[in-house]
């Protein structure tokens, strides 16, 4: 059976850890094609982001035209964007799909897990203006929340911790966001994905919680133990 396709629009991660890595790991272990394009490389370890190269507004541009002319994409999920004029881009993009528009998941990714601060008051005007309008689901942690002044949106799910307790929690976000994306994708309504996607990233926690790797937060789990694939 030919799978859904999901679209990942992000920055890379060279750790593995969150970002594009993440989101395609998760759609690949949740039973979804996986596409992506690139907003900015960085240079990421456990420890946190030592550069971030943003990806220019025209080549994100381009990349979209790639995936959404030729795939039939069912959902589109967004990570780190880098740069206001990214997010204006999807955002045209978008409202621009003829027939029915892909569904819209925004992780406004806002700090790194490792403290790093990765979108600015420009950047936050531009989610409110441009995405969060469009948005099916918006995916912010209570950081996030907080630093977007609580907005009121029908599509809201704030990202808690779960019950696992261990420092390998570097890309739970981007893990949760990609697995809702997943389940949307195969039609789950939004309560149910909602409800799978913490599942799905308190399992891997679990595979994760005692793993040495890096010299910080380590990674979330993107292995699938024997027997626990969906």
């Amino acid at each position: 059976m030919t799978p859904p396709v999901v679209l990942t629009v992000a920055a890379t991660d060279s750790g593995g850890g969150a970002g594009i890595a993440a989101d395609l790991a998760t759609f690949a272990a949740l039973g979804v094609h996986g596409a992506c394009v690139v907003t900015a490389v960085t240079a990421q370890d456990t420890r946190g982001i030592r550069a971030i190269h943003p990806v220019p507004a025209e080549v994100v541009a381009a990349q979209l035209d790639a995936v959404l002319d030729d795939l039939p994409v069912a959902v589109v999920k967004t990570g780190v964007l880098a740069t206001p004029a990214a997010v204006v881009c999807l955002s045209t993009r978008l409202r621009s799909c003829s027939g029915t528009r892909p569904l819209l998941v925004v992780d406004p990714v806002l700090r790194a897990s490792t403290g790093a601060t990765l979108a600015g008051p420009a950047m936050i005007a531009a989610y409110e203006e441009h995405l969060f309008p469009i948005a099916d689901v918006v995916t912010p942690n209570e950081d996030e929340l907080e630093a977007l002044g609580r907005p009121d949106h029908p599509g809201l799910l704030v990202t808690r911790g779960g019950a696992v307790v261990t420092t390998n929690d570097h890309g739970t976000g981007c893990t949760y966001s990609s697995a809702l994306a997943a389940h949307l994708a195969h039609g789950a309504d939004l309560g149910t994905a909602a409800d799978a996607a913490a599942a799905f990233v308190a399992q891997q926690l679990l595979v994760s919680q005692d793993w040495q790797l890096g010299r910080g937060r380590g990674p979330v789990a993107h292995t699938i133990p024997e027997g626990a694939r969906p």
